[in-house]
C-alpha cells in the first residue's frame, strides 16, 4: 500500500478551483477560447502550501485502461526550488478529472530529491510503469553537471509499476546502469507522460523521452555546466518495463540546439515524434524536434529548431489523440511563462497552428492526456501572480483543437 509519510491537511479543492476559475475566466476575456466554457480549470488537484508541501511542480498524467486519470507531481517540502527534499506524489480521478481522490506518496521518504515523473500505461496489460530520477538533496543540477557529485549523490534512475489502476506501487528498482552512460552527469526522464507504441513493427514498446548532460572532452577548459553539453535521448523497453536500454542519443555540443526536457508522441503513420526544450541554443526559437522510424532506437535526423512553437524556455507536452491532430501545449508568451496555449499540427509536427488559448495567466509546465474520444485534458502549472501556485486540470473538447480549414 502507498505510505503516507506526511500528515496531510484537508485540501480545499472546491474553493481553490472556484477562485482560480473566476480569475482565469476574467484574465482570458471574451472570445479567448474557441469553445465556451473550456478556458477555466475543471479542477485543481494540487495547491501549493497545502498537504505538508511548500510547492507542487512538474505535472504528469496518464489515463489507465479502466479510464482512471492518475496525476503525478513533485511535492517540494521546504521551497519551490529544484533541490532539497522532494517527493513524487499522485492523485487519482475516476470522473474524467472533475474531482480527485486523496494525495499519496509514490516515491520519497528519505529526504532526497525525487522527481521528473514519466508514467506510461501498457495498453496490453493495463500496468502503469513510472520512471523517476533521484539525487541527494544537498547537491544542485549545476554541481552535478560540473562533476562535483559523488556516485551516490548524482542522478540515478528508477522504475516502479502499479497493477491496480494506480492505487498501490511496487518498490523502486534502480535501472541507472541500463539507461545512463558512464560519461553522462545530469539526467532527467521526461517530465510528462511517456509512450506505449500501439502500431507498427515495434508495437508494445515503451518509450521514455529523456535528457542528459555529458562531460567535456579531456583537456577542455569547460566545466560541463555550459548549456551545449545538454543532449536528448530516449530509453525503451520491449518487455513491459522489466528491462531497459538506451535508444537514440542526440548530444552534439555545438551550442546550436541544446535538447533538454523532452516529450514524444506516436504519429498515425507509426513514426515517433520527439519534441524538446532547447536550452539557450543559438538557433532560432526555444523548441526543437525530430522523428524516428524505428521506435526511438535512432532518429531520421538530429534535433532541428522548431521556431513555429513560440514561447519561453520551458518544458512542453505533446499528444497524438485518436481522431485528432498532433497537439502541443506550452506557454505562448515569448518573454514570460504565461498564456498556456494548445497548438496543433496536421503534418506530423512540421507546421503548427495555435488552436486554443487555455488561459492568459502565468503558466509553465504541462502534460496532455486523452480523457475520452471527445475530450483532451491538460494538467498544468498556473496561478494568478506566478505559475507555481497550483497545478490545475482543464478539459477541452477535441473538436475545439482542430485547425480551421
Amino acid at each position: 500500500m502507498p505510505v503516507h509519510r506526511r500528515h496531510f491537511a484537508a485540501l480545499p479543492l472546491a474553493a481553490a478551483g472556484a477562485a482560480l476559475t473566476a480569475r482565469t475566466a476574467h484574465a482570458a476575456g471574451p472570445g479567448r477560447g474557441r469553445e465556451e466554457g473550456t478556458v477555466a480549470p475543471s479542477s485543481v488537484p494540487f495547491v501549493s502550501g497545502t498537504e505538508g508541501y511548500d510547492t507542487f511542480r512538474i505535472p504528469a498524467v496518464v489515463r489507465t485502461r479502466r479510464g482512471t486519470l492518475v496525476a503525478f507531481a513533485e511535492g517540494r517540502a521546504a521551497s519551490g526550488g529544484d533541490t532539497g527534499e522532494i517527493d513524487v506524489v499522485a492523485r487519482r480521478s475516476t470522473d474524467g478529472g472533475r474531482t480527485w481522490g486523496p494525495l499519496y506518496v509514490v516515491k520519497g521518504g528519505d529526504g532526497d530529491t525525487h522527481g521528473n515523473p514519466a508514467p506510461v500505461v501498457d495498453p496490453r496489460t493495463g500496468r502503469i510503469t513510472l520512471l523517476t530520477c533521484r539525487n541527494a538533496a544537498a547537491v544542485t543540477e549545476r554541481q552535478i553537471m560540473a562533476g562535483e557529485a559523488t556516485a551516490e549523490q548524482t542522478r540515478r534512475v528508477f522504475v516502479q509499476h502499479s497493477d491496480d489502476d494506480g492505487r498501490t506501487w511496487s518498490a523502486p528498482a534502480e535501472i541507472t546502469a541500463d539507461v545512463k552512460r558512464p560519461d553522462w552527469r545530469w539526467y532527467a526522464t521526461g517530465p510528462g507522460h511517456a509512450l506505449a507504441l500501439t502500431a507498427g513493427p515495434y508495437r508494445g514498446r515503451l518509450v521514455v523521452p529523456a535528457n542528459h548532460s555529458a562531460a567535456p572532452p579531456p583537456g577542455s577548459p569547460d566545466t560541463g555546466t555550459e548549456a551545449r553539453y545538454y543532449g536528448g535521448h530516449c530509453c525503451y523497453s520491449d518487455d513491459g518495463g522489466r528491462t531497459w536500454r538506451i535508444g537514440f542519443v542526440d548530444g552534439t555540443p555545438d551550442g546550436e540546439v541544446n535538447a533538454n526536457e523532452s516529450t514524444a508522441a506516436q504519429l498515425p503513420d507509426g513514426r515517433v515524434y520527439f519534441n524538446a526544450r532547447d536550452q539557450n541554443g543559438t538557433a532560432e526559437g526555444t523548441r526543437c524536434d525530430a522523428h524516428s522510424t524505428d521506435g526511438g532506437r535512432t532518429l531520421t535526423g538530429p534535433y532541428r529548431p522548431q521556431p513555429a512553437l513560440v514561447g519561453p524556455v520551458v518544458q512542453g507536452s505533446v499528444l497524438q489523440p485518436a481522431g485528432g491532430p498532433l497537439l502541443y501545449a506550452g506557454p505562448a508568451d515569448p518573454a514570460a511563462r504565461a498564456r498556456m496555449t494548445i497548438r496543433a499540427s496536421t503534418d506530423g509536427g512540421v507546421h503548427w497552428t495555435a488552436v486554443h488559448e487555455v488561459s492568459a495567466l502565468p503558466a509553465a509546465y504541462s502534460d496532455l492526456v486523452q480523457v475520452d474520444r471527445h475530450t483532451v485534458g491538460l494538467l498544468y502549472e498556473t496561478g494568478e501572480a506566478r505559475p507555481y501556485e497550483t497545478i490545475g486540470f482543464v478539459r477541452v473538447p477535441l473538436r475545439a483543437l482542430r485547425p480551421a480549414g
